[in-house]
């Protein structure tokens, strides 16, 4: 049943019985504000970020670590690059800084108060030229690949992964309708508990696991299953959750995404999330999945700014659409939204903070000037 009470204009449905109820961080695409908000889709904090936020996660004692795109270069030509990954106060003061224009996608935040980045490199030429698949690209001298980098908080590298120096040629193919000018795209860094890495390697259609101590890839699953996949994380009962974009689906006459739960022992697909027919919940790039504690699972559809909420039954429970629009060539008018993370109302980060819609607009108006001013006249238009 949907909820009985007003929602906001953005919230088609919410049933509060059966979602976990909390508050959603999502970050608007080429956006400079990280939005926290309520399960009736109303504003109860965010973060400014100079610059465009790529990606932001909320950390335990309040503070928002998040990736800073630089808007004025692209890394090599190659899109969804970094610049610095920030900490922020809970009044968008930046408290801590690393600076790398390689970085890019996404960061975690490691238990010995490391942080483990995602970076570009440029592959040696004799390897580049053995490897095999995707689409030719002219004005090209250098093939990319990406690194996992452990940095500590004073900026030091204390382990670095180098991609091509553990995969291989003539086994991780580049997926025939992708560029060659990456060779395998990793979109993900998921730290897991013994220090491994959890990551896709998208242009290989590929979910892996690194060995920290070795380097070597001790777990890959996805080709002839997964297409161009992002966002997996590891879950309590050991399986691995993971979304499949879908853009080059085998045995598919048409693009269609879905969310999938596979058990990393037997390869076997416990669980799956997917629409019908499959081709209404589609998104060709980005897009986040979650799997919440109450066993729902929470989904972003990057493309259509759609954040939505399902029950193991595949019941959806809760729906938001971002209100942001912004115009990129690529896309014209878009509503895009990558990332998203739900956090219970007992989560550490949000004990004794001030989560109220209403002194957050108040604090928006207090100052109008400049991008607040924007923001406050496009949230009025929107009925805020």
């Amino acid at each position: 049943m949907a909820i009985q009470r007003p929602c906001s204009p953005w919230v088609p449905y919410y049933a509060p019985a059966k979602a976990y109820n909390g508050y959603t961080l999502f970050t608007p695409e080429k956006g400079a504000v990280v939005w926290l908000i309520d399960m009736e889709g109303r504003f109860v904090h965010c973060w400014e970020v100079p610059n465009m936020a790529e990606a932001g996660k909320m950390l335990s004692n309040g503070n928002l670590l998040c990736l800073k795109r630089d808007v004025a270069a692209r890394t090599a030509g190659v899109d969804a690059s970094g610049g610095e990954l920030v900490e922020m106060d809970w009044d968008s003061n930046v408290v801590w800084r690393y600076e790398d224009q390689y970085m890019h996608h996404d960061f975690c935040r490691m238990d010995n108060g490391n942080i483990m980045i995602l970076r570009r490199v440029p592959m040696p030429d004799d390897i580049a030229a053995r490897v095999q698949g995707g689409v030719p690209e002219t004005g090209r001298d250098v093939m990319w690949t990406d690194s996992f980098r452990e940095v500590t908080p004073d900026g030091k590298v204390v382990w670095e992964w180098l991609g091509y120096e553990h995969l291989d040629p003539e086994v991780d193919i580049i997926n025939p309708m992708c560029p060659r000018g990456e060779w395998t795209h990793t979109n993900a860094c998921f730290v897991l508990p013994d220090g491994d890495i959890l990551t896709t390697l998208r242009h290989i259609d590929t979910i892996a696991i690194i060995d920290k101590g070795t380097g070597d890839i001790k777990w890959r699953w996805g080709v002839g299953e997964l297409s161009m996949p992002h966002s997996p994380s590891l879950l309590n009962n050991g399986n691995i959750l993971v979304f499949d974009n879908g853009n080059f689906r085998k045995r598919a006459h048409q693009s269609y995404s879905r969310v999938v739960e596979v058990n990393p022992n037997t390869g076997e697909i416990e669980w799956e999330y997917k629409d019908d027919p499959p081709y209404r919940f589609y998104s060709h790039f980005k897009s986040d999945c979650q799997r919440l504690p109450n066993g729902n699972t929470l989904i972003c559809e990057t493309t259509k700014g759609r954040l939505f909420e399902v029950t193991p039954g595949k019941e959806v429970v809760w729906e938001y659409i971002s209100p942001f629009y912004v115009w990129t060539k690529e896309a014209g008018w878009n509503n895009m939204v990558g990332r998203i993370c739900r956090y219970g109302p007992d989560y550490e980060g949000l004990k004794g903070r001030k989560l109220d819609p209403d002194r957050l607009e108040l604090t928006l108006r207090e100052k109008p000037q400049g991008k607040k001013q924007a923001l406050q006249e496009r949230l009025g238009r929107l009925g805020y």
